[in-house]
């Protein structure tokens, strides 16, 4: 499957796909259509950078 990491990640963080879409400055179909094939390094950082930061905010109490 593509995008491995990126979908481990959201599923041991808890973090919602849409909530990744927003931070990234996409909408969730978009995040979801890319997500079939196996994106670029750069842009799956991004994303992994994008999901850490959600899930830091879930850990400390300002995202709901």
């Amino acid at each position: 499957m593509a995008n491995e990491a990126i979908r481990e990640k959201v599923k041991a963080t808890g973090v919602r796909y849409w909530e990744v879409a927003e931070q990234i400055g996409v909408s969730d179909v978009t995040l979801c259509r890319q997500l079939r094939r196996e994106l670029p390094e750069a842009r799956q950082q991004l994303i992994l950078r994008a999901i850490d930061e959600l899930a830091w905010r879930d850990t400390d109490g300002e995202h709901s």
